[in-house]
């Protein structure tokens, strides 16, 4: 018999019934360190008091009215994200995979504007991640998720990642009409395109006419220690999705653009029952007030440097367990040369919190807010889980 919840979860035995900071409590009273943060979602880990007061007060006053009327917090959150960003304008969702499937209706929509709706292609990468609806799973391409699901939604092109001879070839048909990528990829085991390479693709775009997507939905909202990561590399994108952070754990997203990408996406074109609703909205506001500012992005920055420290001595004292680290700022894997699962139910022993990736990567994704003692404390209790793989290994 089917259970009551759909089995498409491989679920680790653990219920987890408060949180606070960086620490969840297990139903059993256990305290287990979060360096997860619900897949880079709890950028301010768990009942953060602003966090709380903001929807607490919300909450209180109203939840939902629709997009048929203004909402004055969508329209707050929506002014910073702007003046914040490369964007003049954007559109609230409430999750990253629905601002994927508008990422993609907007870039088609741009050159069906323009009279060439035979630009319709958009281009993406092995190894991308881009959500699990029809359009997103069509976009990354991976078999393990679209196997068995039928005909993809046409109209995307894979290229290998890092292949810049394949893409210079691809964006030179006439039928492209943007590219889509992370520039970290999580899923796909923490692997950054290089701060050229984005360069490289600005240019390429600029050259063809396509739309550069950027997919920032897991390294976006200061995860590398920059409000989004694409900023490192000092381009900016036409189009860029976010969620995840952005809500603080709250469901929220929001696809930002620029006039000119957005230009066609007029009244009735696009629209959300929820999304931008008050209580995300407002979430959503508090959690901008505290990760945009600039002396907090400093210290994600300072950070993460004791984080990839830690975790670079990790490697050399355990070389049978880890072969490296890869990542950025608090956005970090590292890739194993034991099984995957055996690491992360390795972590659970040592109570603590950590989120598979590739074949070979775990990653560490924690609150940006996590202390100095919590990182010293995910660093001795990895020691510990490595050393006891090392020590199952040799009993084997």
């Amino acid at each position: 018999m089917i259970p009551a919840i759909l089995p498409t979860y491989n679920r680790a035995p653990l219920a987890f019934v408060s949180g606070e900071g960086a620490w969840l409590v297990e139903r059993d009273g256990r305290r287990f360190l979060d360096m997860g943060a619900g897949i880079a979602v709890n950028v301010l880990g768990h009942a953060h008091p602003a966090l709380t007061a903001a929807l607490t007060a919300q909450a209180g006053q109203l939840w939902h009215t629709s997009n048929l009327y203004e909402i004055p917090q969508q329209q707050a959150l929506a002014e910073r994200l702007v003046a914040a960003t490369f964007a003049d304008t954007c559109f609230f969702t409430n999750s990253g995979t629905e601002a994927c499937e508008l990422a993609v209706k907007m870039a088609r929509k741009y050159w069906t504007a323009k009279g060439q709706p035979d630009r319709h292609v958009v281009l993406a990468f092995t190894g991308s991640f881009h959500g699990r609806s029809s359009a997103g799973i069509a976009a990354a391409g991976s078999k393990k998720m679209v196997d068995g699901f039928g005909p993809l939604l046409p109209g995307f092109r894979h290229l290998p990642f890092g292949d810049h001879d394949a893409l210079r070839a691809a964006m030179a048909e006439p039928d492209v009409a943007a590219v889509i990528l992370e520039p970290i990829q999580g899923e796909g085991g923490i692997v950054l395109v290089p701060d050229q390479c984005l360069k490289g693709l600005r240019d390429l775009c600029d050259e063809t006419g396509a739309l550069m997507i950027l997919d920032e939905v897991q390294c976006g909202m200061g995860r590398t220690g920059r409000l989004f990561a694409h900023e490192w590399a000092g381009v900016a994108p036409d189009i860029m999705m976010v969620a995840k952070g952005i809500g603080g754990g709250f469901p929220l997203g929001a696809l930002l653009a620029t006039e000119d990408a957005a230009g066609a996406m007029t009244a009735g074109t696009h629209g959300s029952t929820y999304g931008g609703n008050p209580l995300a909205c407002a979430v959503g506001n508090a959690v901008m007030e505290i990760v945009a500012d600039d002396a907090f992005l400093a210290d994600v920055r300072r950070k993460a440097g004791l984080l990839r420290q830690g975790l670079e001595g990790l490697v050399a004292s355990h070389p049978d367990v880890f072969e490296r680290v890869r990542g950025s700022g608090l956005m970090l894997g590292l890739r194993c040369r034991v099984p995957v699962p055996d690491v992360v139910a390795a972590a659970h022993g040592q109570e603590m919190c950590i989120v598979p990736a590739a074949d070979d990567t775990v990653r560490l994704l924690p609150p940006l807010n996590l202390t100095d003692d919590d990182i010293r404390e995910a660093l001795a209790r990895l020691d510990r889980a490595a050393a006891a793989l090392a020590e199952q290994a040799g009993a084997a």
